[in-house]
């Protein structure tokens, strides 16, 4: 089978950028070993994020340094028997944090970020996914007072320089518009600007629809069969082999699957994360996600219920899943959002791919142009 473009990984990435290429009249290959949005995609919080124009750092202050080192964080947890593993990329994230580099990471991502929603909105339209997608903004609620306030003033700068809407509410007009909620916030920024999916792999499948009723072929492969050929590449599939001049590579963190066996080295690691659904309260759902922005867990009205997605846990791909992000972050959000049972058997683990320098790795490989 014969394209002119292979792209591996059916994610929100690979679907996106293969309905792109098949708009600039590429005939392209989407290949993926299991259904499109099944992977990292399937298991996040469900938001089109406009308003993170600043990607995270790595963190300066002693206080969160300790805190963290203690590893009894919710929004953080660590494997000592990952941590040599991890070392030179934590190295590497510390220095590409001082604030000059990160000012200049925020500055490359800002013509993505800025992008988001018009280009979600023409999929969306396209794919006929309305029901999927909320203009619902997001809500990061404060349990410390002094935290509310360095809040506002931090969220009303980046709003005024990037052109966002935010808006402040107070414990009281929290609860007016959550009454969901119980008392324990005492306030939040409604972030204005971004979008909330109800079902992230849901969305994912719709656009990877899009692509096949407008003739692209989704195959089923394994990326690491990719070999290079004299001139371009070729990938098995279930259907046979599938050749193409070019190959997108968008495997997330298993892209190092792929790179590594052409002579790349890529400083990509993989930040873990869980989550689980629960029956919602009596009380109903929020409007939209909320980050309790202490601790570091989200809760997302979901289409299978309340969606809780933890903070990041540092450990090398193969360690076996473990509850504890989950367990703690479960029991501080129960008394304020009064979730049922949980609904799923067991927790979702999925793998974020993060760079040091907190860019993407975008573009052509130096070796294969």
């Amino acid at each position: 089978m014969d394209f002119d473009v292979i792209v591996l990984g059916a994610g929100i990435v690979g679907v996106s950028a293969a309905l792109h290429l098949q708009d600039r009249g590429r005939k392209v290959a989407l290949v993926d070993r299991g259904a499109p949005g099944e992977g990292t995609s399937f298991g996040n919080a469900g938001l089109i994020e406009r308003s993170s124009v600043e990607p995270y750092p790595f963190p300066r202050s002693p206080f969160t340094l300790l805190r963290y080192a203690l590893n009894r964080s919710t929004d953080l947890y660590w494997h000592s028997a990952s941590l040599p593993a991890f070392a030179p990329w934590l190295a590497r994230f510390w220095w590409e944090s001082a604030p000059h580099r990160h000012a200049a990471a925020a500055r490359d991502m800002l013509p993505l970020i800025e992008r988001c929603i018009v280009e979600h909105d023409a999929l969306i339209a396209r794919a006929g996914a309305h029901s999927l997608v909320r203009a619902s903004g997001w809500l990061e609620a404060f349990r410390s007072p002094a935290a509310f306030q360095r809040g506002i003033a931090d969220a009303q700068l980046t709003a005024r320089r990037h052109g966002l809407g935010v808006t402040p509410l107070d414990a009281a007009a929290l609860l007016a518009q959550e009454p969901s909620l119980a008392p324990g916030f005492c306030g939040a920024l409604h972030w204005l600007d971004p979008k909330s999916v109800v079902d992230p792999a849901g969305l994912v499948k719709a656009y990877a629809r899009l692509f096949e009723q407008s003739g692209g072929t989704l195959l089923h492969g394994d990326a690491t069969s990719l070999d290079a050929l004299s001139p371009g590449w070729q990938v098995a599939t279930r259907d046979g082999a599938a050749a193409a001049p070019a190959v997108v590579v968008a495997l997330g963190p298993w892209s190092d699957t792929v790179f590594g066996k052409f002579g790349y080295r890529i400083p990509l690691r993989e930040k873990r994360g869980y989550h689980m659904h629960y029956a919602p309260s009596a009380r109903g759902v929020p409007s939209a996600p909320i980050v309790d922005r202490e601790y570091g867990y989200v809760i997302a009205p979901m289409q299978r219920g309340l969606r809780l997605t933890t903070g990041v846990e540092i450990a090398r791909r193969r360690v076996p899943p473990t509850g504890v992000q989950l367990d703690r972050a479960e029991r501080l959000a129960r008394p304020l959002f009064g979730f049922g049972e949980r609904l799923d058997p067991q927790p979702w683990l999925g793998f974020r791919p993060c760079t040091p320098d907190m860019r993407p790795v975008i573009g052509p490989a130096p070796a294969h142009r």
